[in-house]
């Protein structure tokens, strides 16, 4: 019979071994899951980063390109609309939306129902763009999980639809 494989300490398991030296009475069990959760959030961010640099994208840039893409045609939401899907500010967004539109990526729409806000709107490079991104960033994640089963994927998802 196979001797099972020891576990590797991680840094969570360092880090709360640490601190039951030095406090013994502070509980530390939530960084078992949050430690963890940061951590490998840090790690996909960079990961995910990377995936989209060849597009000349940064994530925010290709969150607001999906939306756009997601939302269907014509590929058109006023800003307000865009705020409801993407985690920025709204000076952020202005920001963010300028520089797409410089990028040949957006258009700015007069919008008939609000002459005080303008539509974004895909461009034919943005439309391209966003879905080659979205197929390599799908990619990405796919690899990043495929250390878990189907089964274990599943139960993650629960999971952390239950936390959220």
């Amino acid at each position: 019979m196979a001797k099972a494989k020891p576990i590797e300490l991680d840094l969570i398991d360092r880090l709360r071994q640490e601190w039951k030296t030095e406090l013994p009475e502070l509980d530390t069990n939530a960084m078992d899951v949050v430690g963890r959760v940061m951590l490998l959030a840090n790690r996909w961010d960079g990961e995910i980063q990377q995936t989209l640099k060849p597009f000349g994208l940064t994530y925010t840039d290709f969150d607001i390109l999906a939306t756009l893409r997601r939302c269907g045609s014509p590929y058109e939401l006023t800003p307000t609309q865009l705020l409801e899907s993407v985690l920025l500010t709204s000076g952020a967004m202005t920001t963010a939306l300028a520089r797409l539109e410089n990028a040949g990526l957006l258009t700015r729409i007069e919008d008939p129902n609000d002459r005080r806000s303008k539509k974004a709107g895909l461009t034919r490079k943005g439309l391209s763009l966003a879905v080659k991104a979205a197929k390599k960033r799908f990619q990405t994640a796919d690899q990043q999980l495929e250390i878990l089963s189907v089964s274990e994927k599943r139960t993650l998802a629960k999971l952390l639809r239950k936390m959220l």
